[in-house]
């Protein structure tokens, strides 16, 4: 059972700089944030989205995913795909590969009918920064460890974060 809640940072918890936050310090369940940071998320060969009026998704131990509103997103080079999963607090996902992509890898997703705690995020959706080129206010997004997670790392963001080796029993 996940014992942390972001009420008190563990002791293996790295220490935010002044301008930093601690995914540790984030809540569960996951809270909304609005963000005005400019959001670009691209391909080498297209923009997919920008805005300026993204919501960050704040959990324990994960780094922010940033949900870009549906009209702020270039739909026509996506497409959606069968892959979905669940999520104890939104809800089922549904995901998009670029249109095109024969192995249709997920780099996207959204909850189109999210639980009513996070209703601020239908008809969002986030990115894979580790699948398509993500920035925030001009900063290349790092993304966060393993092939599930979706979160953006910035240089204002500290761990050690979810999906990192040796995190599977946290």
């Amino acid at each position: 059972m996940w014992k942390y809640t972001g009420a008190h940072r563990p002791a293996f918890a790295q220490e935010p700089k002044l301008g930093q936050e601690s995914v540790w310090d984030y809540p569960r369940p996951p809270a909304l944030q609005s963000s005005a940071a400019t959001i670009i998320v691209a391909t080498k060969d297209v923009q997919l989205a920008r805005t300026c009026r993204s919501l960050r998704m704040l959990e324990t131990a994960g780094p922010p995913t940033f949900y870009i509103p549906e009209t702020d997103i270039q739909w026509e080079a996506l497409v959606e795909i069968e892959q979905r999963s669940f999520c104890e607090w939104k809800g089922q996902a549904i995901y998009f590969a670029l249109a095109g992509d024969p192995q249709q890898t997920p780099v996207a997703w959204l909850y189109a009918n999210p639980a009513p705690a996070y209703l601020a995020i239908d008809r969002h959706a986030s990115f894979y920064p580790g699948r398509v080129d993500c920035f925030v206010d001009d900063e290349r997004v790092q993304p966060q460890p393993g092939h599930f997670y979706g979160g953006w790392i910035t240089a204002n963001i500290v761990g050690p974060f979810k999906g990192d080796p040796g995190t599977s029993g946290w």
